[in-house]
């Protein structure tokens, strides 16, 4: 999808973040790009934690009844990963692909050095519409390659035991692999916990991870007090003092590096979506559709695509209708870095 959105100012320099915490980041309301009426919901990235591995954004629109119609958009540097949870939408790109993206399959969209696509929801009147997307930051070996779509319908889910399971939408988890193209180490999964079954899911120890409410409410242990993302920044107490923290639709709970399981327990059953990896190679410059290394790949990408440059393709089926790029600010683009 495209965005509405600028890079927040570096701060002095990176921050060390090595061992556990628990840091929960509010989703907040975003204007989507192209589209009105529609209800999205962000938690990454936030001017705290702009990155959790190579998983640089999150967004979550729905549930809600809409008509989706995104037009033509570029991107470059990253993967996008549509997770559908009700719903189904029509995806096109300049790769020739043209498929209804459904819950229960991966739909990768692979940039390279750029691409365009569209999405629509299907049909011409509102449907009920409920899906994360998420991005991936490509890293050096790929970020300037061939752009590439694949669709994996038949996804490995992990045991976890008590009737608990894991989807492994991308990566490894447990042992398993998700046949899905991963240029970087990580893992993005669906937990679908029963009702009162606490659940322990087993972690790699040198990476960063964070859990998404995507049904439903858990509470997770932690270990350690959580606090609030932007409360950090100002130095400010801990939100809740304990060692457990829920997740649910409304926010993100980073459990950073040096865990090798994390156990949680729903009461009334839920599915959490867990994100992670190891920490990503760069600091990345993200603007709009874009994730690049500088402030000058950026405005070279957005010439591009205001030129209607041969660089982003062709959506399959679309005449001249685009979303253009929105004017760039008047400061320099700056890398995103973690303030906590």
């Amino acid at each position: 999808m495209t965005r509405l959105d600028v890079a927040p100012p570096a701060s002095e320099g990176p921050v060390e973040c090595d061992g556990p915490r628990a840091l929960v980041v509010e989703a907040r309301e975003v204007p989507l790009g192209g589209v009105r009426g529609m209800e999205v919901h962000r938690t990454l990235p936030h001017r705290a934690l702009p990155m959790v591995g190579a998983w640089c954004f999150l967004d979550r629109f729905g549930p809600q009844e809409t008509l989706m119609r995104v037009e033509p958009h570029p991107h470059i540097g990253l993967q996008t990963v549509t997770w559908p949870i009700v719903g189904e939408v029509r995806h096109r790109d300049a790769v020739g692909s043209d498929v209804v993206v459904r819950p229960g399959a991966l739909n990768l969209m692979t940039s390279g050095e750029g691409i365009a696509h569209s999405e629509y929801s299907v049909g011409d009147a509102p449907i009920p519409l409920d899906a994360l997307q998420l991005w991936v930051a490509l890293p050096e070996s790929r970020r300037h390659g061939e752009p590439a779509f694949e669709r994996h319908e038949n996804l490995p889910v992990v045991d976890l035991g008590d009737g608990a399971d894991a989807v492994v939408v991308m990566g490894r988890l447990g042992g398993v692999a998700s046949p899905a193209t991963a240029p970087t180490p990580l893992v993005g999964a669906e937990i679908r916990l029963p009702a009162g079954v606490p659940v322990r899911v087993p972690l790699e120890a040198g990476w960063e991870y964070a859990l998404y409410g995507m049904i439903g409410s858990a509470d997770v242990e932690t270990g350690t007090d959580a606090v609030d993302a932007d409360a950090a920044r100002r130095a400010a107490p801990s939100m809740a003092a304990g060692a457990t923290a829920s997740v649910d639709a409304s926010r993100l709970l980073y459990l950073g590096t040096g865990r090798d399981h994390v156990e949680m327990v729903a009461a009334e059953g839920a599915r959490v979506f867990l994100l992670g990896g190891e920490p990503f190679e760069a600091d990345i410059v993200m603007w709009w559709n874009f994730v690049g290394r500088s402030h000058d790949e950026i405005v070279a990408a957005r010439e591009a695509w205001e030129a209607q440059a041969p660089r982003f393709g062709a959506v399959v089926d679309h005449g001249p209708e685009r979303i253009p790029a929105p004017p760039l600010p008047a400061v320099r683009l700056t890398p995103r870095r973690r303030r906590v």
